[in-house]
């Protein structure tokens, strides 16, 4: 999978004002709802909010990946968000999340969905990887460190 494909300048916003879980995945919404990725907003965090009371998708080490499967996309769409401060997002690790990486997919593909989230997670995992986007200056520096 081709990360270029997916993300781009516009899709990606270095500092997040929201102050938790559903302030920060409605402006990662507004984001892509912004760049035309999403039909229905309300829809997709509906989806969203749902996916997060199964699981929180705050993982660890700071970040966290808010993901569903919806109608309100057509294909595979991705949005990155950095939060210095942190928020909470309830991450298997008790650590604020200040590094969020939204996807959605339509609700029936299964494969491009897995894919991003394997590729994103192989990358954030080093250490080198989060310290980078944190300190990322531009949002070109953010993508740089996923290779685009």
């Amino acid at each position: 999978m081709k990360l270029k494909n997916i993300l781009n300048k516009d899709l990606v916003k270095i500092d997040l004002k929201g102050n938790n879980k559903s302030e920060i995945i409605n402006e990662l919404l507004d984001l892509l709802v912004e760049n035309g990725k999403l039909k229905d907003k309300e829809l997709a965090f509906k989806d969203i909010m749902y996916r997060e009371q199964q699981m929180s998708t705050g993982i660890q080490q700071g970040i966290a990946i808010p993901h569903s499967k919806t109608k309100s996309v057509d294909n595979l769409v991705a949005c990155i968000g950095v939060k210095k401060e942190g928020v909470d997002f309830s991450s298997l690790d008790g650590v604020p999340s200040n590094i969020f990486i939204l996807t959605l997919s339509p609700s029936d593909h299964i494969g491009p969905h897995v894919q991003f989230l394997a590729e994103i997670s192989r990358i954030i995992k080093t250490e080198e990887s989060r310290i980078k986007i944190l300190n990322a200056r531009s949002k070109n520096q953010v993508l740089s460190v996923f290779g685009i």
